[in-house]
Formats: structure tokens, C-alpha cells, sequence
């Protein structure tokens, strides 16, 4: 086994006594991304001079009999709309194309505290909007399982990453599915906690009521150690929770007996592609074997969750880029040089946002305007009302919920960029968790045509340790994790 083949938990160990150095496992990384990000196009930014200088500042600290942090040496990536101070962080959009941040955000902090070395910055959709990465600035990121598919989105860059052995861990951001669906793309664990578990402070906002960061990992026991480092309350962000947060890693026992694992059958009986089914069924069966109780239980608000969703994120949406006007930071046209004010806005905001940024904003706009607010944005949150009494109905029942991450595997690229409707509904099974805020995680369970499949494990608000638990748990008795892609 490589350098790049180790989990971070036990590559962390492995620096920590000393079997490799921090600067080696470096390098290595850097090695495998040099390599393989042609045909990913993963990356939109690797700063190798500032990895190696902070992996030998971890290597100084364990001559020096210093004990490291839980990620002390290992290489991560971060999404580009997470803040680095000093590191260009574009959100995949010409509009920031040249923006270097003056200032971290919270969980960079937190990571870089506990000794994690930051390789880059990966691709994504535009501002986080999209569901295949494709509709970044910068072109789309390649599925390392088949480079003409996509790895998902909006955070494709960073499951692709871990994915293909470039980072054992990388971050992203959940808006409506985009660390679950990627994650489920390119066979990897992906975890989007509960809305307020990880503070947003830094995250280039998208919608805010639905944003929250979350790990990729190819194990877990990594995510859970991920989730651990950037939890908690942070006065930056006042939607932080100030509620405990546990040691996730150490409640990781592979038992699960009588767990009750809630279906949602009616929910997913409709518009699955079959090879989905049959592995999200199987998945059920192990985890019934492993001791979990199934029960079926009802969402019946869930069906109404694409239009509640593609109304409220976009409202949000129209109203947080609002600030990228020219004026003070960031691209500004050219071709309004010397005209009016109101011009140089349009022109701008024109020429530097992408396609689907501009659909999501006039959409949002819309839906916020005068006589249309109360038809089309109240109405929305009050169905959001109604989608959280089904999940606290039905966790009055059972521990967790389950059901497929995307209700079809990977698919071409290009396949539905002329049809924003059917990419849209691709998100039916993810997009009512962060409605609810709700913690979901995402764990690979079988394959269909060589491309991955996986399935989510939802909990209850500030529970993800349950969903961690299970997922391990099912992690334990299958192997579906251990597979890598073909990616030379």
C-alpha cells in the first residue's frame, strides 16, 4: 500500500511515530494530483510551496516531542468557496476569479490547528449551484471512474480528489445534496451535518439557510474525525450551534443491533433506475443482518421537496450575490469603464456570471418580487415547515432514515446541461435534509457499469453520531469502500 492508499487516520498515526514523515506524505500527495488532475481537472489551485512548508513545520513539532493534533500531517483539499487567507479562492466563477481572501474561514482554522496540510483548492460548480460540475468557469471535473461521466456536484472537485487517491480527505459544502450526490458518485463517504453543527463563517454563501460543510473520506472512521476537528459553536457565525460535540471516532463499535432503520418505501418506489434499487435493498439487508430493526415509515410532504427547495435557494441565492457588483472586489467589465453606474452592475454581473448562476438569480428575484412573494416564497416555507414535522414524526419511531443518494448512477457528461429540469430532479432524495437540517451521510454500496452507487443514512438534529455508527457498521461487513478507481 502507498502513501496516497491510507486513510488519514492511520496515516496521521504513521507520522506521529515517525514510520514517514509529514514532508514525505507531501510530497507523495502532491505526486498523484500532478499526475492525475489532467484528466480530473479537480483542482483549481495547488500550492505546493505552502503544503511543504507546513508539512515540515508538523515534522518540527514531532522532533521536537510535541504531540500532534488529529490530523497532524495529513494532506487535505478544500471546495474554492472556502477562505484561505492568502490563497486564491474563485468559488469555480469568473467573477472572483482574482480574489485572494484577507482572512480564514473558521474550519480552515480549525484544521490547520489540528494539523492538517492544505495541498489546494478543488473545482465546483459555480458558487456551488449544480448538481454535476459542469458549470464551472473553469471547465467540469472528470469521474476517476469513467472520465466521461460526471463526479456529481456541486462539490465534484473534492469527491473526485479523494476519489482518486489525490487527498485522503477533502471539504465541501451541502446545499441541496452537493456532498452526498458527488460523494455517491465517486464511491466515497460524504457527510453533511446538521445545519448550525459547523460554523459558516468563510463559506461564499450560496443560499444560508441551507449551506453546511462537510468531509469526504474513503472510511467512517475518517469522516467522524473530520466532523470532530471542525464542529462547534464559533461567535462568527450566529446560526452555530453551541450544542456538545462529541468524540464521533470513538462511538464507532460496529454494532447496531436493534437500530431502527426507517424506510420511506412510497417515497422511493417511484423513478429509481433499477440498478439503484436493487443495490439500496441490498444495503438494507446488510444492515438487517448486522442487527438493525426496518420499518416502514412515510414522508408525505417529501414529493413537494424539488419545488420548496429551487424556490427558497434561489431567493437566497439572488439576495447573497447581490454583493458581487464590481465595486469593491472582483471582476469588474471592462466595457463599463467610463459609463454609468447601473451599466458597469449589468455588464458585470453579465459577463462574469456563468449561465446557471444568472437562471438561479432571476429565478430568485422572481420569487421575492412584489405579488408573487406570498405565492411562490411564503408558500415554500410553510411546505419546509411541513417536511420537518415528517422527519420528527418519524424519528419518533426509528434512529435513522434511509434511502438511495441519487436515484440514478453517474451519467454522462453533457447528458442533461440542455435540460435543467431533469438535473433538478436528480436531487429528490437529498434536498429535503437540508430543508429539515438534518445530518446525512453518504456511503458506497455496490456499482452499476463499473460506475459507483451508494446510499444515505439521515439522523436526527445533532445526532449524526447514530448515522456515523451505521454507516460504520455497514462499512464493516462490505467492501465497497475498498475499491478504487481505474485512474492510472
Amino acid at each position: 500500500m502507498t502513501l496516497v492508499d491510507r486513510a488519514a487516520r492511520d496515516l496521521r498515526q504513521d507520522i506521529a511515530d515517525g514510520t514517514v514523515s509529514a514532508v514525505e506524505a507531501c510530497r507523495a500527495t502532491l505526486d498523484r494530483m500532478s499526475s492525475a488532475n489532467p484528466a480530473l481537472n479537480a483542482f483549481n489551485h495547488v500550492d505546493d510551496e505552502r503544503a511543504l512548508a507546513r508539512a515540515a513545520a508538523i515534522d518540527r513539532q514531532r522532533a521536537a516531542g510535541e504531540r500532534l493534533g488529529p490530523l497532524g500531517g495529513v494532506p487535505i483539499a478544500l471546495k474554492d468557496n472556502l477562505c484561505v487567507r492568502g490563497m486564491r479562492t474563485t468559488a469555480s466563477s469568473k467573477i472572483l476569479d482574482s480574489f485572494i481572501p484577507p482572512y480564514d474561514a473558521t474550519v480552515v482554522q480549525r484544521l490547520e490547528a489540528a494539523g492538517a496540510v492544505i495541498v489546494g483548492k478543488t473545482n465546483c460548480d459555480e458558487f456551488a449551484m449544480g448538481s454535476s460540475n459542469e458549470n464551472s468557469a473553469y471547465g467540469p471535473v472528470h469521474n476517476p471512474w469513467n472520465l466521461d461521466t460526471t463526479p456529481g456536484g456541486s462539490s465534484g472537485g473534492s469527491a473526485a480528489a479523494v476519489a482518486a487517491r489525490c487527498v485522503p480527505l477533502a471539504f465541501g459544502s451541502d446545499t441541496g445534496g452537493s456532498i452526498r450526490q458527488p460523494a455517491s458518485f465517486c464511491g466515497v463517504v460524504g457527510l453533511k451535518p446538521t445545519y448550525g453543527r459547523v460554523s459558516r463563517y468563510g463559506l461564499l454563501a450560496f443560499a444560508s439557510s441551507l449551506d453546511q460543510i462537510g468531509p469526504f473520506a474513503r472510511t467512517v472512521a475518517d469522516a467522524a474525525i473530520a466532523l470532530s476537528v471542525i464542529a462547534g459553536h464559533d461567535p462568527n457565525d450566529s446560526t452555530s450551534a453551541t450544542t456538545e460535540v462529541p468524540d464521533y471516532a470513538a462511538g464507532l463499535n460496529g454494532d447496531i443491533r436493534g437500530v431502527r432503520v426507517g424506510v420511506p418505501r412510497a417515497f422511493v418506489s417511484e423513478g429509481v433506475d433499477d440498478r439503484v434499487r436493487t443495490a439500496f435493498d441490498a444495503a438494507l439487508a446488510t444492515l438487517r443482518d448486522r442487527g438493525a430493526v426496518l420499518v416502514d415509515i412515510e414522508l408525505p410532504h417529501a414529493q413537494f421537496a424539488i419545488p420548496v427547495y429551487y424556490l427558497i435557494a434561489t431567493a437566497e441565492a439572488s439576495s447573497n450575490l447581490a454583493r458581487y457588483d464590481g465595486v469593491k472586489y472582483g471582476f469588474r467589465s471592462a466595457a463599463a469603464k467610463d459609463g454609468p453606474l447601473k451599466t458597469m452592475y449589468s455588464r458585470t454581473r453579465d459577463e462574469g456570471f456563468g449561465a446557471e448562476v444568472k437562471r438561479r438569480i432571476m429565478l430568485g428575484t422572481y420569487v421575492l418580487s412584489a405579488g408573487y412573494y406570498d405565492a411562490f416564497y411564503l408558500k415554500a416555507q410553510q411546505v419546509r415547515t411541513l417536511l420537518r414535522r415528517d422527519y420528527e414524526q418519524a424519528f419518533a419511531s426509528v434512529d435513522v432514515v434511509a434511502m438511495p443518494t441519487s436515484p440514478v448512477p453517474p451519467f454522462r457528461l453533457g447528458e442533461k446541461t440542455a435540460d435543467p429540469l431533469q438535473m433538478y430532479l436528480g436531487d429528490v432524495f437529498t434536498v429535503s435534509v437540508n430543508l429539515a437540517g438534518l445530518p446525512g451521510v453518504n456511503v458506497p454500496c455496490g456499482f452499476a457499469a463499473g460506475l459507483p452507487i451508494g446510499f444515505q443514512l439521515i439522523g436526527r438534529m445533532f445526532d449524526e453520531a447514530t448515522i456515523l455508527r451505521v454507516a460504520d457498521a455497514f462499512e464493516r461487513a462490505t467492501d465497497w469502500h475498498k475499491a478504487a478507481p481505474p485512474l492510472g
